[in-house]
């Protein structure tokens, strides 16, 4: 004869063996079949447990006389307390989330011979196919478990504290209910003063900035039987990771100083400053970099010109020196942020390397490195000067250096030959005199610099030494006579005796009184530049030729700069 056995567990943990052509055994107690068990169960259901479950009920041949599923809504009550039939108050118990049993109920652990009404007849036994999908107890509080710490815990989330984090928010069986990170944008409030439910508000605290947790919390924790998306008295789990944390009451913090040793000087207001930074939110996400551009933040301190945290952590900086700078919210880009890059209420973190700082006020600082014994002669305006140097921005970033070229740079002093600072820096050396010049910037190359060479609004450092002067003329003159002048100067000129001088004749003329030491040209001009504008302005009506009655020495002159 061919035999079958069904596999049955009793709740008094016997199993029966019947014969597939056996008569229906009675039954005397409950018998549940497992039909899935999930992998993990955190919890089992006992006695004066919460559940939530769906349920197929059906008679033993299979005829359905009552669904959750109809009704699309669970079946929620206490377990062991008398509000179901005693044989569901019984097969309940141990089930896990997730976990799926096919329960048959004998009628006396059912609705015994009374049936109910006309769906249940007298003497019925029940099947239940039943899925368990919540499971709480009152006593229940918020359960915390952390998965990833980072390795730096700074600052710990408290009462009152501002966070910014994403979230996961799923049911106990794992059923998604809402999540921040599908509407790409952090959920932000107050923690511990009830703009949360209560679960969350006690879940948050003690996290730190990049960690990440599960928030399990019971439904009085919950929103209760006031879920809208949410099933009522559902357990909650939400997947956390903290992104941003800060209190209203914060300041700007500085961290991390790197000083350079000596400082000389400290910016404070007014001060205008290059610097360096990288920009990135608390949980080390980037968002700006001057360096990525290639060029340095340029701007005043303390004067409303970046946001208040920047303008109050780059006071009391010294050049060169590197900080971090964090600023809450309230002291940078505030509840809006700046769109894309900064979300609102984010707090912000800047690396910065201070490269130089200068005030409008700053004149040029002038060291004297070496001055030799015999120091008589000093440049000044009209001086031809022929010096070396070598040029670096404040940080040390090499600029350029006559050294390279093998040879001096010459100008003639007060002509604007060079940036102010440069004049101002040269007047009154001596030969073999040796300085260290720092010029600010409205001295040097100003707010638009040198293209490729010198930054904007940058800082100048010059090491120079004087290595040749000759003195100049008397200001005003580009022409001088080392003698008496003769009494018939124009008679000389005329070299043809045509009673008329050309170019030609003026400019041999002066230039042999130049080579015989009886006349001296500016030095450090074009020779032949200012002989022709000698030329020109005596040449009073332009006809290219001088005739004796336009011919004036300079002493004759009230608007002409000539002989």
């Amino acid at each position: 004869m061919k035999q079958c056995v069904h596999g049955m567990i009793y709740l008094t943990v016997l199993v029966a063996f019947a014969a597939c052509d056996a008569p229906p055994v009675p039954l005397d107690d409950i018998v549940i079949e497992k039909t899935f068990v999930p992998e993990q169960c955190v919890r089992a259901v006992k006695v004066g447990d919460y559940v939530r479950y769906h349920y197929n009920g059906m008679f033993p041949d299979g005829k359905k006389f009552d669904s959750s599923y109809d009704r699309s809504s669970t079946y929620n009550v206490y377990v062991g307390k008398k509000q179901l039939i005693e044989g569901m108050d019984r097969a309940l118990v141990g089930m896990c989330v997730n976990e799926r049993r096919l329960v048959k109920i004998p009628p006396q652990l059912a609705y015994g011979k009374e049936g109910y009404g006309d769906v249940i007849p007298s003497d019925a036994i029940l099947h239940f196919d039943v899925l368990l999908l919540d499971v709480w107890n009152p006593d229940d509080v918020v359960q915390m478990k952390t998965y990833y710490t980072p390795e730096n815990c700074s600052r710990k989330v408290e009462v009152s504290d501002y966070v910014r984090y994403h979230y996961n928010g799923t049911l106990l069986d794992g059923t998604l209910f809402d999540s921040s990170h599908t509407r790409m944008r952090t959920y932000d409030t107050y923690v511990g003063i009830g703009w949360l439910i209560a679960g969350m508000d006690q879940g948050l605290l003690g996290m730190c900035v990049g960690e990440k947790r599960i928030i399990t919390m019971p439904p009085s924790l919950g929103y209760g039987s006031n879920g809208s998306d949410i099933p009522q008295q559902a357990s909650l789990v939400f997947d956390v990771v903290l992104l941003d944390l800060h209190n209203p009451k914060d300041g700007v913090s500085i961290i991390n100083q790197d000083i350079p040793q000596p400082c000389h000087r400290k910016s404070v207001a007014g001060d205008f400053i290059r610097y360096h930074y990288n920009g990135s939110l608390l949980d080390g996400t980037f968002f700006d970099s001057s360096y990525s551009r290639n060029r340095t933040y340029d701007t005043y301190v303390g004067k409303g010109y970046v946001i208040g945290g920047m303008d109050e952590g780059l006071i009391g900086v010294c050049i060169g020196e590197k900080r971090r700078i964090i600023i809450p919210p309230h002291l940078g880009y505030g509840e809006e942020g700046t769109g894309t890059k900064i979300p609102g209420s984010a707090v912000l973190v800047f690396d910065i390397h201070i490269i130089d700082f200068h005030n409008p006020s700053d004149t040029v600082v002038i060291t004297t490195n070496y001055k030799p014994v015999v120091c008589e002669t000093l440049a000044k305006k009209g001086d031809f000067v022929k010096y070396h140097y070598n040029a670096s921005l404040m940080d040390g970033s090499f600029i350029d250096s006559t050294y390279n070229y093998g040879k001096t740079y010459n100008i003639v002093l007060g002509a604007n030959q060079v940036v102010p600072g440069m004049e101002e820096g040269l007047k009154e050396m001596c030969v073999g005199e040796r300085r260290h010049l720092v010029i600010p910037p409205h001295l040097g190359y100003g707010e638009r610099g040198v293209d490729g060479e010198v930054p904007a609004s940058a800082v100048l450092i010059f090491d120079i030494e004087m290595i040749e002067m000759e003195a100049g003329l008397p200001d005003g003159y580009m022409f001088i006579w080392n003698e008496d002048v003769s009494a018939d100067l124009f008679t000389e000129m005329d070299a043809d005796k045509d009673l008329q001088v050309l170019a030609s004749e003026f400019s041999d003329y002066i230039l042999r009184q130049v080579n015989e030491g009886k006349g001296r040209l500016a030095p450090g001009f074009d020779a032949y530049r200012i002989i022709e504008n000698m030329f020109s302005n005596q040449d009073r009506n332009g006809d290219g030729k001088i005739t004796e009655d336009e011919f004036k020495l300079k002493a004759d002159e009230t608007t002409h700069d000539e002989l």
